[in-house]
């Protein structure tokens, strides 16, 4: 698999946090980009970081990457107002995805919500809606879009209505089988996990979306290690004894029409 390159947009934040130290930590990726508006606590030495007013990220911002992770949300409590949630949770999010399409970005993975339906009586479900459809109207290369149930994990900030949630639906996530399996709460880990994997190994389709039970049951698949096949092997060396080995020029070990010469030749002799 070819080395890879990522952008975080939001990169310090619950899932994005998790997700910078995932890729970082990955061996599919040898660079990962974060654009946040804070320095994230999170160090190494793959990891890049532009320090940017969302209001004022420009094409030249948007480096070259195989993907960008967009998990970018707020509340309207932190936000201030409506206006200002839809700022960060639909204008910005537009505005990259419109950058990394001029830029040639290939992927673009969204973070939005389940239950997102821009004709939703439930404003939030809306807003999320809304920038989903405005997304795929972009038309994108790929476009992923992940829709998680409650988000479970360790936050810098206290969100009381999301920690009730929490503590109830740990009660209950054992119960929501079946069509229900969808509404239970999900790791945040696991969702960065999920959309790592989405990238590498995901439907390859222009738009996909995923619901809260798939991410939750996806991982990366266990690929065999690199390397020649035992069937493939041109010598086992463990069956000799070193001073039963006699040199060989190494072009032979490696070019097999060599090889098989040299074998038809000791059979000649013998």
């Amino acid at each position: 698999m070819e080395m890879r390159s990522a952008i975080v947009v939001g990169g310090t934040g619950l899932v994005g946090s998790n997700l910078v130290k995932l890729l970082c930590e990955s061996k599919e990726y040898v660079s990962v980009t974060v654009i946040a508006r804070k320095q994230p606590t999170f160090e190494h030495p793959k990891l890049t970081v532009k320090l940017r007013s969302f209001d004022q990220i420009e094409e030249k911002d948007i480096e070259f990457a195989h993907e960008i992770y967009c998990c970018l949300g707020t509340t309207i409590k932190k936000a201030g107002s409506r206006e200002e949630f839809e700022k960060v949770d639909v204008q910005y999010p537009l505005h990259i995805a419109s950058l990394a399409k001029k830029c040639g970005i290939m992927h673009f993975i969204l973070i939005s919500a389940m239950g997102a339906n821009e004709k939703s009586r439930v404003y939030y479900n809306r807003v999320k809606g809304k920038l989903e459809k405005e997304l795929i109207d972009l038309e994108l290369p790929q476009v992923s879009i992940v829709r998680p149930s409650l988000l479970v994990g360790e936050r810098n900030e206290f969100r009381f209505g999301e920690k009730i949630g929490e503590w109830v639906l740990k009660i209950f996530n054992p119960l929501l089988i079946g069509p229900m399996k969808k509404y239970r709460s999900i790791e945040a880990a696991q969702l960065a996990l999920a959309m790592k994997t989405i990238a590498l190994y995901g439907d390859k389709s222009p738009v996909t979306i995923y619901n809260s039970a798939q991410l939750s049951n996806m991982k990366m698949p266990e690929l065999p290690e690199e390397g020649l096949a035992p069937s493939e092997e041109i010598f086992n060396w463990g069956k000799f004894k070193e001073e039963e080995l006699t040199p060989i020029d190494e072009e032979v070990v490696f070019n097999r029409e060599k090889l098989q010469e040299l074998q038809v030749n000791d059979e000649t002799k013998q």
